[in-house]
């Protein structure tokens, strides 16, 4: 277990040297541009962000994406992700909880997180590989109740574990795995991949399997292939892991499959965004909540006040998005007017979106 501590520090480490952006950083939102509306007879004030999750309502449809790190490291992550999330009333998940359940080095995942975010939705986190184990439910109900979760993420990461020197090659059974933890656990499943996106077809096998919300985890954020390439003491081991450096669907594209497959899932979108208009854009092509991750790691290891003023400008910048688009609140948002073909690659769109109008 101090081997996989080690590794998740390094890989903290990684991602906060930058550099290790999949698809030339590109997620295919920055092609989603918004009409603008000159005179949208609103008051900027007024505009309501809040949206429903969980059974909650959150003040603005902000995910704090899963992050991790070591034990040691990994305290102080989790101690500002929760109280972030308590003063500005927006939704969070843990890094995997792995190291936390099988050696019982808690990084902070304890139920003083729960006290700390007060009654804003928390998410629990595993991964597919430890899901399919003979303990994976055991370990499934675990997470959830360590830190009195809302939900478990499971996370999708066979391409990772595929160029990663002793990653878990052997992913026969996931699904069914997945389809036995959402029968079985009390509070919702949520599946999201780490950076290479989840398509249309598989989100209709996830829908299958009960899955009602999915983290679409698109590329062009950090790529998990570029990281592997930078731990690797090998060339080969370097060569075979950047050549997939860029592999994956752009996040734009993930969302638009993935509403257009599944219309009554509920979507998060996360890989790559990096202010409150790319949450627009996310929200505009489908999605119901927008995911931050590496673009607030620095504000997270800087501490509480850090991150708070982080989320207050992303949360500024989508209330600015609003406003120029004569938009109240976000479902008016999700109707914008859209100019250029704004199309990212895939010509699957929901009912009624048109990239052109």
């Amino acid at each position: 277990m101090s081997d996989i501590g080690a590794r998740k520090t390094e890989h903290l480490d990684i991602v906060l040297r930058g550099g290790v952006a999949g698809a030339g950083g590109c997620t295919g939102l920055d092609r989603v541009r918004f009409e603008h509306v000159a005179a949208p007879e609103l008051d900027l004030d007024a505009i309501d962000l809040s949206a429903a999750f969980l059974g909650r309502r959150l003040k603005a449809p902000f995910l704090i994406s899963s992050m991790t790190g070591g034990p040691e490291r990994a305290e102080a992550i989790n101690l500002a992700l929760a109280e972030t999330a308590g003063a500005l009333g927006i939704a969070f998940g843990v890094g995997s909880q792995r190291i936390a359940l099988e050696c019982g080095a808690s990084g902070g995942l304890t139920r003083s997180l729960r006290q700390r975010a007060g009654d804003v939705p928390i998410l629990a986190n595993l991964g597919a590989a430890q899901i399919r184990d003979a303990s994976g439910l055991a370990l499934a109900r675990a997470a959830a109740d360590m830190i009195e979760a809302d939900a478990l993420i499971i996370h999708l990461n066979p391409l990772q574990e595929a160029v990663q020197a002793g990653g878990d090659r052997d992913w026969t059974g996931v699904l069914a795995a997945i389809a036995r933890t959402v029968a079985a656990l009390p509070v919702p499943v949520i599946v999201k991949e780490v950076g290479c996106g989840i398509s249309g077809t598989m989100a209709l096998r996830l829908r299958d399997c009960g899955v009602a919300i999915i983290d679409v985890a698109g590329s062009g954020g950090t790529s998990w292939a570029a990281v592997e390439a930078e731990r690797a003491v090998t060339a080969r081991g370097k060569a075979l892991a950047g050549a997939f450096r860029d592999w994956g669907i752009p996040t734009a594209d993930a969302i638009l499959a993935v509403r257009a497959a599944y219309p009554a899932a509920t979507v998060i979108a996360s890989g790559g965004l990096k202010s409150g208009i790319d949450a627009a854009r996310a929200l505009r092509l489908g999605a119901d909540l927008a995911g931050f991750a590496a673009g607030i790691l620095p504000s997270a290891i800087a501490g509480t006040d850090s991150l708070i003023a982080r989320f207050e400008t992303l949360i500024e910048e989508l209330r600015v998005v609003c406003f120029c688009t004569g938009s109240g609140d976000l479902a008016a948002l999700k109707s914008a007017r859209l100019i250029g073909d704004g199309a990212p690659c895939v010509s699957t769109a929901p009912p009624g979106l048109s990239l052109r109008r």
